[in-house]
């Protein structure tokens, strides 16, 4: 690196962000004074992910220099959602009803028409920023940003190797992704606090979503007890058996269907994200739970199984932070400005539906995050308005790894024909 940060230790990096979780929990506990007034306005969450990204911008810490994000996405993210998922009732889910699924499609065709129509819009005041030919052609940069926002890593290493971009010129657009996708991010979480009075203006009836809360809430409080330190060790053992049976399962599957099967291995096959180590740990954690749910283990959500599980989210969106460097917003103007576009008529479409349709700002909210962000954070948006609806943003970011790698191809010919290429 060119100028390391100040700390490059990982024990060290882990303090900070402890720290900084510390900070905003013990601030945002206050029930008066500056900080009740500042929490009234800014979400805890959202501070839990803004601080770190502000010692990341000031060159303290660095994603860059770090393995906590890894760390965090494949040991804790498995573990958080196998205790979020002990007490789930799957009735209740499906009771939701269609608009999830309504609102997450509804941010799909946000991303495949965004993408053209912010070339268009970009073309008129600077026809350069669109341009190129070749491998250098704009439009082949950003199918890679197509596949990341409707599927994840894997759709959009598919569409790197489909369209065949400059790789040279790749990293300006990994830094679009970062910065949109994490702005996004920030906009849903400070929208989370202010929910309610946002359902009013969509008109929207969350009946169901809080039936679900109060259900959960209900049979935790049936079951409360003071933890005791064997309470712990089983929920920990639970947890992170989950989490090695689901790498166990993952590495199996992954590796023979990229083995076995030209489809899965091929980065140009639409299907190639199907043998994402990541894709499958996840699935299968998530499955893991929703098996042990129908067990005694439920039982251990009277212990603080969700708690628990809401640490190793919260340490999460730390490290998800810990990756958005501020200043960049400013390194590449005018990339940035068709991804902002871009994002913005995701946005707009994801609003419009939901006022025609009615539907909560979860719905908008998870959405929205399980194609633009996926797995890693889709769950950390729903977690927000209860522990208990972290897996509806598995389960829908579960669909975006299936439609990703379709959607952005036909996102990119689109580009392809507004850019003129």
């Amino acid at each position: 690196m060119e100028n390391p940060p100040l700390f490059t230790n990982d024990a060290i990096v882990l303090g900070v962000l402890m720290l900084s979780l510390g900070f905003v929990f013990f601030t945002s506990s206050k029930q008066k004074g500056f900080w009740y007034k500042f929490y009234k306005v800014v979400p805890a969450l959202l501070m839990c992910y803004l601080l770190p990204a502000i010692f990341n911008s000031l060159n303290i810490i660095s994603d860059e220099t770090s393995r906590l994000y890894y760390v965090a996405s494949r040991y804790l993210l498995p573990a958080s959602l196998v205790l979020m998922t002990l007490s789930i009732d799957l009735k209740a889910i499906f009771n939701l009803g269609p608009k999830a699924l309504i609102m997450f499609f509804t941010g799909t065709i946000g991303i495949i028409i965004g993408g053209p129509l912010a070339i268009l819009l970009i073309s008129i005041f600077s026809p350069e920023t669109v341009g190129g030919v070749g491998p250098d052609a704009v439009w082949r940069g950003l199918s890679t940003l197509a596949g990341s926002w409707i599927g994840g890593g894997a759709n959009q290493a598919a569409m790197l190797e489909i369209f065949e971009y400059n790789p040279d010129l790749y990293g300006g657009m990994v830094l679009v992704d970062i910065v949109v996708a994490n702005l996004l991010m920030a906009v849903l979480l400070m929208g989370i606090g202010k929910s309610e009075k946002i359902d009013r203006w969509l008109q929207a009836d969350n009946t169901a979503i809080e039936n679900l809360k109060k259900k959960v809430t209900a049979y935790a409080e049936s079951v409360t007890r003071n933890p005791s330190l064997a309470d712990l060790m089983i929920m920990l053992a639970l947890a992170f058996g989950a989490v090695g049976f689901a790498h166990w399962g993952a590495d199996g599957i992954s590796s023979y269907l990229s083995a076995n099967y030209e489809v899965f291995s091929d980065n140009k096959s639409a299907l190639s994200s199907f043998s994402s180590n990541f894709f499958w740990m996840i699935s299968i954690a998530t499955a893991v739970g929703i098996i042990l749910s129908f067990t005694r283990a439920k039982e251990y959500e009277g212990a603080g199984a969700s708690k628990l599980g809401s640490v190793f989210i919260y340490f999460l969106v730390a490290t998800i932070g810990m990756k958005m460097d501020l200043t960049m917003v400013f390194d590449n103007p005018g990339l940035i400005a068709i991804g902002l576009v871009w994002m913005s008529i995701h946005a707009g479409l994801l609003v419009l539906v939901a006022k025609i349709i009615k539907a909560p700002y979860f719905f908008l909210a998870v959405g929205s995050q399980a194609n633009v962000g996926g797995a890693a954070s889709a769950p950390v948006v729903a977690a927000a308005f209860h522990p208990s609806l972290a897996t509806v943003g598995v389960l829908l970011a579960v669909f975006g790894y299936v439609v990703g790698t379709y959607g952005a191809i036909l996102s990119t010919i689109l580009m392809q024909m507004a850019a003129g290429g």
